[in-house]
């Protein structure tokens, strides 16, 4: 027979690593698929015979997908039930994967990438949710620091891992390779997640859906088309002005209505708006430095993808071994000291990075970016674990959704505004070509960006998230 104290830490193991774990690996392989195809984007047009430019539909195309299924991602877990939401994500996940990988021409590509942006918007605010759901107060600062590597890991393995799998056999197992990850996904989360919903879910507002669709719909291609050529920066602000119009539309609609689609009420919350107005200027940072480095290593140093790759790498390794540190500091200087040194880190690292050059030495870049890799998931997971701190278990679905939509148009907003930056340099300096210091003008603007995020952290309580970290 089993003794109760072995079943009890069977259990919080359960709790805290093996169920975090199953939905990392489940958003690493949206995250990493993400990245991947960015970088497979030149093989696959001429493989296609169509223009490079035109291949920007298979990036909006999944933006769209995940904008129309976002919103209602939290709706539908409290509805179907968590597990079930997310093994279907999953299923649709690896099924369009596969299509991709298949398609014979453009269009054929362009469909699949729709449906697999729908299911990975499902994917990250579900998976949260699940972990949420699962975790007691006292383990989810253990429990996100295991769910946060995965994900950061994703942006910074993409590029060399996709540059490998085109050298050495074909784009299309950039999607293909999807396939046998989520069938092992399948399996793990029919296993060890339970299927928890709200038992009290309301019908679906359909007219708030829509509304909440088209403004993140708005917004993500607005934003994240900035500084390409297509469509114009004329175009791509008319998007996001008109997402961001329909997006204050549906805040006086979702006031006025029982049971919105997304409810606003854990915006109420004072620790979690700090979070999340906070995190608007800080994520960019996610989807900004793994397209700068790309373009400092590879264009302005003139290294090759697998070399590059092989460099960036030390953001994971700054990443992985932030786990040993994570929980001890958060305990030691709480939450609110934490955000404010750490987020000086950061950006002191984003100005630092904007010093190298040519002639900068390798271990000297190494250690840059492994000390950037640290301080930077160490500010994700204390605010993927703060935000959540207060809230009600009834509102941790609207939650969830709120900080997913939040997360998807900041890392838009990062490579739209690091783009915008670079291009905007080079035609002031009238260079013919891309240097380090076009590149650097990114990574400052990255970096004052994300120091507007102080006076939100400045305003969190001395006691915010201390039932979290064992204070009173």
């Amino acid at each position: 027979m089993t003794p109760p104290q072995d079943e009890e830490a069977s259990a919080r193991r359960r709790r805290t690593v093996v169920v975090p774990l199953i939905i990392g690996c489940a958003i690493l392989m949206q995250t990493l698929d993400t990245t991947m195809v960015a970088t497979a984007l030149p093989s696959m047009a001429r493989a296609l015979s169509v223009s490079p430019l035109a291949l920007n539909l298979v990036l909006t195309a999944y933006l769209l997908g995940a904008a129309v299924f976002m919103p209602i991602s939290g709706w539908a877990a409290d509805r179907f039930g968590a597990r079930t939401v997310f093994l279907t994500a999953i299923a649709v996940f690896g099924l369009s994967s596969l299509a991709c990988g298949l398609s014979q021409n453009l269009d054929q590509v362009i469909g699949a990438r729709l449906v697999q942006g729908c299911a990975g918007a499902m994917l990250i605010p579900v998976g949260r949710l699940v972990m949420l759901r699962t975790a007691t107060k006292a383990e989810i600062v253990s429990a996100t620091t295991v769910l946060t590597v995965p994900a950061l890991l994703g942006p910074v393995i993409g590029p060399p891992l996709s540059g490998f799998i085109v050298g050495a056999a074909s784009w299309r197992w950039v999607f293909l390779a999807n396939a046998p990850v989520a069938i092992a996904g399948l399996v793990l989360v029919a296993r060890h997640i339970d299927n928890v919903r709200e038992p009290d879910a309301p019908r679906l507002d359909l007219v708030g859906a829509v509304l909440a669709a088209l403004a993140t719909a708005g917004l993500a291609i607005g934003l994240g088309s900035l500084g390409r050529s297509q469509p114009s920066t004329g175009a791509a602000l008319g998007l996001a002005s008109a997402g961001l119009a329909l997006g204050w539309l549906y805040v006086f609609y979702a006031r006025r209505r029982p049971g919105p689609v997304v409810d606003l009420s854990p915006f109420y919350d004072g620790t979690f708006r700090k979070v999340l107005l906070g995190g608007c200027f800080v994520r960019p940072i996610m989807g900004a430095v793994p397209y700068l480095l790309a373009l400092l290593l590879q264009v302005a140093l003139g290294l090759s993808a697998l070399a590059a790759g092989l460099l960036t790498l030390a953001t994971a390794l700054g990443a992985l071994s932030m786990r040993l540190v994570a929980g001890p500091l958060m305990r030691w200087a709480g939450f609110r000291r934490l955000l404010v040194v750490d987020g000086l880190l950061v950006a002191a690292s984003l100005l630092a990075c904007a010093l190298i050059e040519p002639g900068t030495p390798r271990v000297a870049i190494f250690v840059l970016l492994a000390a950037h890799g640290i301080v930077r998931a160490i500010q994700v997971t204390s605010l993927n674990a703060l935000a959540y701190a207060d809230l009600p278990p009834h509102q941790m679905s609207s939650g969830s959704t709120l900080m997913g939509l939040s997360q998807q148009l900041a890392q838009c907003l990062g490579i739209g505004l690091c783009s915008s930056l670079v291009h905007w340099s080079q035609q002031i300096r009238g260079g013919a070509s891309l240097s380090s210091r076009d590149i650097a003008v990114g990574f400052v603007g990255v970096a004052l960006v994300s120091l507007l995020a102080q006076p939100f952290f400045l305003a969190l309580g001395k006691d915010a998230g201390a039932e979290l970290i064992g204070r009173r």
